[in-house]
């Protein structure tokens, strides 16, 4: 997707991938993680969303890296949060308190930017991606963070029934695009059609979420 997509969905506010609430997901499979407080958590293409507060609360420390400005600034604000603003190379970054956001290209950062992270949290960033693109992530990934332990949430459905994003992304693909560099646990699959207007509008008939753990091999 080209950048301009995105940044016409956050300034028409056409943000359904975004949550009212934190990921169940989350808050259920991340103690599991057994990962230290204070330990720095990155968050590609984290948007606005409330996971970054909830992770922030259990005392971690977090790095979004979101390519629109206006969820990083809809964030804080949402959140009262006042965040010292700075220009470092290509990126805009916002922080406060626990909570750093990076705007700008996720595929910019360098592992020098992401050097203190020891773990991952993908809700919405490979599901947002085109087939080329997950190849890209899933390289820049491992070249940037090769040691690490995290969750990664994905859906799984026919993707000629509806067009992304979100993508469909099985777990064949999983395997294939991460599972040289990471090992990988379902830890959870379920069919959520039922809870999924978007797409029972659509027509999709089947759609499958699955929670894995990720940890670099």
């Amino acid at each position: 997707m080209e950048p301009e997509f995105w940044h016409k969905r956050w300034s028409s506010n056409q943000i359904g991938f975004h949550l009212p609430e934190v990921n169940p997901y989350l808050r259920h499979f991340w103690p599991q993680l057994g990962l230290e407080r204070g330990s720095r958590v990155l968050v590609p293409l984290c948007g606005k969303s409330l996971d970054l507060l909830w992770l922030a609360h259990q005392g971690y420390s977090v790095l979004g890296v979101e390519l629109s400005e206006k969820a990083a600034t809809d964030f804080f604000l949402e959140h009262q949060l006042e965040p010292s603003v700075s220009e470092e190379g290509v990126f805009k970054v916002f922080r406060a308190a626990d909570i750093e956001i990076r705007c700008g290209d996720f595929f910019a950062l360098d592992r020098e930017d992401v050097a203190d992270c020891t773990a991952l949290y993908d809700r919405a960033a490979l599901i947002a991606l085109p087939a080329p693109m997950r190849e890209q992530y899933a390289v820049h990934l491992q070249r940037i963070l090769p040691n690490g332990v995290g969750l990664l949430i994905t859906l799984d459905y026919h993707q000629d029934e509806m067009p992304g994003p979100p993508f469909s992304v099985g777990n064949d693909e999983v395997q294939r695009l991460l599972g040289d560099a990471w090992r990988l646990e379902i830890l959870q699959e379920q069919d959520v059609l039922g809870e999924s207007w978007k797409f029972l509008q659509a027509g999709v008939t089947r759609l499958d979420e699955r929670v894995y753990r990720i940890s670099s091999r």
